[in-house]
C-alpha cells in the first residue's frame, strides 16, 4: 500500500526481493513464512479450493482486481463486479481474501496468531483491537465462517499502552498531556480506507532463523486498531497490516533500535505463492546492491532503473520505481511504459 498513484497498466512480476536499509555488525536474524493468498497453505487455512489456478486468465483478473480496488485508481472506481472461479462456478468475493502475501504473526500473552497482510508501501504494524468496526472473519459460499483472531489489551498479561511522551507517538499534539495514552490515525491511498486506534506495546514472538530452536520473543510497539474504513471492511488485510517501511515506527526499525538485528530485512516470493522474510539478514559478500533514492519527509523503497531487458534486447531507460509488496502486478508511467510495450510488441513468438 504505497502513498503514491500512478495511472499506467500494468505487468507481472516474478519479484525476488531483498530490502535493506543499512548495513550494521553481524547479529541474530528472524524469519517466518510468507504466503500469497492463491498459494496452497493459504487455502488449506481459508478451507477453500475453488479458487483460480495460477497462470489462468481468472488468476490475472482477480489480482488486477483487488489492485484497482484497493489502490484506489480513478479508472477503477464504481468496479464491483463479482468473479467466477474456475474449476467449479462457485463464487467467492475476491475482497474475502485479500491480495497481499501474508505472514502468520503471534503477540501477546498467551500468545495470538494473526494473519497479517506484509507491506513495505507503510510502515505502522497493526491488529484488529477492542474494535468497533472491523472484520471478525471471513464467510464462505459453503456456509462456514473463519474466525479471526481479535487482539484484547486486557486478555495479554504483557501488554500495556504507549504514553504521548513516547518518541514513537506521532500525534502528540493531540494528546491533552505527556501521561495520556498516544493515539494513531493511518491515511491511505485507497479512498476512504483508514485504520485509527492508540498505540500499545507488547511481545512479538520470534524464533532465529539460523536455529529454529532459539525463541527471540520482543517487545515492540504496534497499532491497536479499532477503526478500520474502506478496504480494510472489504477484505484487504483483514486481521492486520505489518507495516515494513522505513520510519522509526516499523518493526524492522524497532528490532535494530533494540540491538536485536541489523536493520535490514529481506523476502523471497517464489511462483507457487511461497516465500520467506527475514529480519537482520545482511545478505551476501556477492550479492549486487542498490542504492535507494532517499526523501527526507517519507522515505521509501526508491530506486533508480537504468535499463531494460525484453526478450534479448537491452535498453538503456532511466526511471524511478518503488517497491510496493502492496501490488501484486508492476505499474508505469510514460515514456517507461510507451517503450516497454513497444520493446514487447516488438519480439517473435513463432
Amino acid at each position: 500500500m504505497a502513498c503514491h498513484r500512478w495511472l499506467c497498466i500494468s505487468l507481472l512480476l516474478l519479484l525476488l526481493l531483498s530490502l535493506a536499509s543499512q548495513s550494521c555488525h553481524a547479529l541474530h536474524s528472524f524469519g517466518f513464512d510468507i504466503h500469497h493468498r492463491f498459494s496452497d497453505p493459504v487455502k488449506e487455512i481459508l478451507g477453500v479450493h475453488d479458487l483460480p489456478d495460477k497462470g489462468t486468465r481468472q488468476y490475472y483478473v482477480a489480482m488486477a482486481h483487488r489492485d484497482r480496488i484497493f489502490r484506489g485508481r480513478r479508472l477503477a472506481a464504481g468496479y464491483h463486479s463479482p468473479l467466477t472461479f474456475i474449476p467449479s462456478n462457485e463464487t467467492y468475493q475476491i475482497e474475502a481474501f485479500g491480495f497481499l502475501h501474508f505472514a502468520n504473526v503471534s503477540v501477546g500473552t498467551p500468545p495470538l496468531s494473526f494473519l497479517v497482510a506484509l507491506d513495505t508501501g507503510s510502515d505502522l504494524f497493526w491488529l484488529p483491537c477492542n474494535c468497533t468496526k472491523c472484520v471478525h472473519g471471513i464467510g464462505l459460499s459453503n456456509g462456514e465462517k473463519i474466525a479471526f483472531n481479535i487482539y484484547d489489551l486486557k486478555g495479554s498479561s504483557t501488554s500495556q499502552p504507549v504514553l504521548c511522551n513516547s518518541s514513537l507517538c506521532e500525534l502528540q499534539r493531540q494528546c491533552p498531556s505527556s501521561d495520556t495514552i498516544c493515539p494513531y490515525e493511518v491515511n491511505y491511498l485507497s479512498n476512504g480506507t483508514s485504520t485509527t486506534g492508540f498505540l500499545v506495546e507488547d511481545v512479538l514472538h520470534l524464533i532465529t532463523d539460523d536455529d529454529k530452536t532459539k525463541d527471540a520473543d520482543t517487545r515492540i510497539t504496534f497499532g491497536c486498531g479499532q477503526v478500520q474504513t474502506g478496504a480494510f471492511l472489504d477484505g484487504a488485510a483483514p486481521n492486520g497490516l505489518f507495516g515494513l517501511g522505513m520510519s522509526n515506527e516499523s518493526v524492522p526499525s524497532i528490532l535494530a533500535k533494540e540491538g536485536l538485528t541489523s536493520n535490514s530485512f529481506s523476502m523471497c516470493f517464489g511462483s507457487d505463492g511461497l516465500g520467506r522474510i527475514t529480519f537482520g539478514d545482511n545478505s551476501s559478500l556477492v550479492q549486487g546492491k542498490t542504492p535507494f533514492n532517499l526523501r527526507a519527509l517519507h522515505p521509501t523503497y526508491n530506486i533508480t532503473v537504468t535499463q531494460i531487458i525484453v526478450g534479448e534486447k537491452v535498453d538503456d531507460l532511466e526511471f524511478h520505481a518503488i517497491f510496493d509488496s502492496g501490488t501484486s502486478f508492476t505499474y508505469l508511467n510514460d515514456p517507461a511504459y510507451k517503450q516497454i510495450t513497444n520493446s514487447v510488441s516488438n519480439l517473435d513468438f513463432s
